[in-house]
């Protein structure tokens, strides 16, 4: 055995959801375990922005307990198991690696993603449109970044970065008259396009949207909790220009703490 201790895991997991095992282990589906992978593979995510190398140890197994159980279930249903899970991630690999496993040449990491692609679209042969295998799980800002990367793929881009910035000013203005006409199905609509253009201008300059966000809520959370610290009353009895003085001292401290 090369890898005793995942085997190890893998009959764990068997036990588990064995006649004599756990009953909730036995309960669970892959439907039931939904929240569960997606709430692990954000643990571990958190591990990794905080540098935390023992606490992503810990978080990786946890999202591995969810690939050997889901695989598990899968096998007392007689669908697929851990082999067959690995077996696929094997092939898939050594297929879209033709540099590493045959005899393609490549001369940057550009093309490396090109023939990616390329392959993957090979793989893919029942998707008839570009925007096919999006997931519909993920957050609708990382969709919307999907979304805008697959189209520009295929030529479907603005003609220069001034123009997608008029674009983005072109949006606020039709929220504006939204507004004007007090419209909540439409404002949300014109929000939609703002937020829809915005993340088109993050991929633009090569940002990735959805941790430009991530930094600003971390930003923003240690700001207000810094204000939390140095308030000298209750917030509800600031007024504007008290709260607004508040932040920037909250923001001069932050700021230098880094």
């Amino acid at each position: 055995m090369k890898y005793p201790k995942l085997e190890k895991l893998v009959d764990i997991i068997a036990v588990l959801r064995s006649e004599n095992g756990c009953e909730w282990d036995r309960e669970q589906t892959h439907k039931s375990l939904r929240p569960n992978m997606l709430e692990e593979a954000y643990e571990a995510v958190d591990a990794i922005d905080d540098n935390n190398i023992p606490n992503l140890r810990e978080e990786l197994g946890d999202v591995l307990l969810q690939v050997v159980l889901h695989a598990q279930i899968a096998k007392d249903n007689g669908e697929f198991d851990i082999e067959d899970v690995a077996e696929e991630l094997s092939n898939k690999l050594i297929h879209r690696h033709p540099h590493v496993f045959g005899n393609t040449k490549v001369h940057s990491t550009q093309e490396i993603l090109e023939n990616w692609d390329k392959l993957k679209k090979e793989e893919k042969i029942n998707r008839t449109s570009v925007l096919d295998g999006i997931s519909k799980s993920q957050s609708a800002l990382m969709s919307a970044q999907k979304i805008s990367k697959k189209v520009v793929k295929v030529g479907f881009e603005w003609d220069s970065v001034e123009s997608l910035k008029e674009c983005i000013n072109s949006e606020y203005k039709e929220f504006d008259e939204a507004t004007k006409i007090n419209s909540k199905e439409r404002m949300e609509d014109e929000m939609g396009d703002i937020l829809f253009a915005t993340v088109n201008l993050a991929r633009w300059y090569k940002i990735d949207a959805e941790q430009a966000l991530l930094r600003a809520n971390k930003k923003f959370t240690k700001r207000f909790k810094k204000m939390e610290e140095i308030k000298t009353k209750p917030f509800e009895e600031y007024t504007y220009e008290e709260f607004n003085n508040l932040w920037q001292q909250a923001k001069m401290i932050t700021d230098e703490e880094k």
